[in-house]
């Protein structure tokens, strides 16, 4: 079936996505509310229950709360707030509609930035007796970055301001210089109250100074533009379907162009090609499929193709690397820390990764770039971002797909932020491994001994540095060589140029860690004695090394045994308010969960501790 047939059969009229998005309270929910209820899009038991509810959380006299109709979960309807995004369908005689109402609130930012992500037309509202306030900023900076070209601007509430053409003019001149830092296609200016009905699907006599079209006549004539048309195909595969012995076909989303029966594709990366074979849909074999239907594809040869993979015909701007530059909006109370270790969701793929640099973040008042270590929560920066593996991509700006991603947090699963891709980075195909003649095993053989990195953790004044010293020296009586990497000797070198932020004390860890790395391909007997207060980063250090090869070794003493004793004046210091983000006192201290070694300092000694280890390392042919 091609295009202009399925369109036919469709009864096809334009469809358009539209999100509503702005401060709290400036009536997003009442806006969409009215949207429905004027179309008549409400079923009748569901008109009668929100009289009744209207009438249980109190509307102030009016007869129905338009809001009721959209805030669903319980308590949305008993604070009066939206706090998921809800998705609504409704239609005209010239336009389907499925319009989304997001949050205002500035901890809900993350759902607004998920409505829009998939949106054709932003509306825009603005309270007109509040103006422009830093969320409507904060949203209308995100419709640019995710692309949302076309804007509404609905000047709500005007009934609360007498219809005055002056609230409605100076809204304007404030909202056109904060859009000027933006490219929209199109932006449109409409005066209204959501409440009343203005100027919503009829044209106000309160306003009779307005004389351009209506919010709904406004929405019905923006064009959706069909980029299959001119977009080359591409789909990444969801699944491998073995339905039966003799089928074998690959399913996914077309999220790119047009695919015919017989045209050429190629696989990524395994950069294999073949030709289409059959196209089944939904409605059964088709001669073509276009971008947004889910189709199920065979091949005219058997290739090796697996979830994740990518089928397509356009392999030119397809881009395959592991270091690319991208614009976040950052999503979780924690924040982002340069060189932690997340996991990075592109498409159907899982790939370990961290963000090696952020260049700037967004001041969301006056959009300046301004430099910053790490992004809080709700915070929108560029950052460039490295990937433990090649992954193909687009730049967001030509597939929204293919050049979108999500991060996650290793150890919770929790979503933690949203990513745009810019482009990729060179360095990333202009850099391979070299190999070296004389390797890690050729060095162990001439040193008589096991390479392995032995990581001291715990508080500071636990023990840690006192029983690695004494650990070392037992090894060096046994002939087995070794390095000691002390926290405080580093700083005063290598890491003398960081501090003691979170970010500052991850970057410390991942340069440690490194270093670590090269002596243990070196054939040393590593020793490392820092706090590592994070289990991120204890993490990233071990996933560098081989299997075996690294032992976390957690010096277990209690806060109060290492301010009793204080070796250095620091928790004094600390508890003074002389020494900021000190680790146990205003900084947090992660506790191993599973070490291959725990030490017990409060009932031996370090002599004792250091033979624990030393007997550890025999029983595992360490040494």
């Amino acid at each position: 079936m091609d295009i202009e047939t399925f369109f036919k059969k469709q009864n096809f009229k334009n469809q358009l996505k539209i999100l509503t998005c702005g401060s709290v309270d400036d009536g997003k929910s009442t806006l969409i509310g009215r949207l429905l209820f004027d179309s008549k899009s409400i079923y009748s038991d569901q008109l009668s229950q929100t009289k009744f509810e209207s009438e249980k959380y109190g509307t102030q006299g009016k007869e129905i709360d338009l809001a009721l109709l959209i805030d669903g979960l319980q308590a949305e309807r008993e604070q009066g707030i939206t706090i998921d995004v809800a998705y609504r369908y409704f239609e005209t005689d010239k336009c389907k509609f499925i319009i989304a109402d997001t949050p205002g609130h500035q901890e809900y930012t993350r759902n607004m930035a998920t409505g829009a992500s998939n949106s054709d037309v932003g509306i825009i509202l603005i309270d007109s007796t509040k103006g422009i306030l830093d969320q409507t900023k904060r949203h209308t900076f995100i419709l640019s970055l995710l692309e949302v070209n076309h804007v509404v601007i609905a000047i709500n509430k005007m009934d609360l301001v007498n219809y005055d053409k002056n609230v409605y003019d100076e809204i304007i001149k404030s909202f056109e210089i904060i859009s000027k830092n933006f490219n929209f296609n199109s932006k449109k200016y409409i005066p209204l109250s959501a409440l009343v009905g203005d100027n919503v699907f009829t044209k106000s006599d309160n306003m009779p100074w307005y004389k351009n079209e209506t919010l709904i006549s406004t929405l019905e004539k923006f064009e959706v533009s069909k980029s299959y048309i001119d977009e080359k195909f591409s789909m990444p595969v969801q699944w491998v379907n073995r339905s039966s012995s003799d089928f074998r076909g690959y399913s996914g989303t077309i999220s790119s162009g047009k695919i015919n029966v017989n045209d050429e594709i190629t696989v990524v990366p395994s950069g294999e090609k073949a030709k289409i074979k059959k196209i089944l849909t939904p409605d059964g074999n088709s001669d073509s499929s276009f971008e947004n239907q889910a189709v199920t594809i065979s091949l005219d040869k058997e290739i090796d193709i697996s979830r994740g993979d990518l089928i397509t015909s356009d392999l030119k701007n397809i881009k395959i690397a592991d270091q690319f530059s991208a614009h976040i909006i950052w999503m979780h109370k924690d924040a982002m820390l340069p060189e932690r270790n997340y996991i990075f969701r592109l498409i159907n793929s899982y790939v370990s990764g961290k963000i090696t640099k952020l260049e700037h973040k967004i001041n969301i008042n006056s959009y300046e770039k301004i430099p910053a270590k790490s992004l809080e929560l709700n915070d929108i920066g560029y950052c460039k971002i490295a990937l433990s593996k090649s992954t193909f991509f687009k730049s967001y700006s030509n597939n929204n797909q293919l050049g979108s991603f999500v991060i996650i947090d290793q150890f919770n699963n929790l979503t933690v932020g949203a990513g745009m891709i810019d482009y990729e980075l060179r360095r990333s195909t202009n850099i391979s491994w070299h190999e070296m003649t004389i390797d890690k095993k050729k060095r162990s053989i001439m040193n008589s001994q096991k390479p392995c990195a032995l990581w001291f953790t715990g508080l500071s004044g636990s023990g840690k540095s006192t029983i690695a010293n004494i650990l070392e020296q037992k090894l060096h009586r046994l002939n087995k060589r070794t390095y000691l990497l002390d926290g405080d000797n580093v700083r005063h070198g290598l890491n003398k140029d960081l501090g003691f932020t979170d970010a500052d004390r991850v970057e410390n860890i991942r340069r440690v860690a490194e270093v670590s790395k090269l002596m243990t391909d070196a054939g040393l007997i590593t020793l490392v004695s820092f706090i590592s207060p994070f289990k991120s980063e204890r993490k990233m250090a071990r996933d560098l090394f081989e299997k075996d090869e690294f032992l976390e070794i957690f010096v277990d003493t209690p806060l109060q045994e290492c301010e009793k004793r204080d070796p250095k004046g620091l928790y004094k210091k600390a508890r003074s308010g002389k020494l900021k983000n000190f680790t146990g006192i205003d900084s947090d201290y992660e506790t191993p969960i599973s070490p291959e070694i725990k030490l017990q300092t409060l009932s031996k000694n370090p002599e004792e501790l250091a033979d624990e280890i030393l007997n550890y390392m025999k029983k595992n042919n360490i040494i």
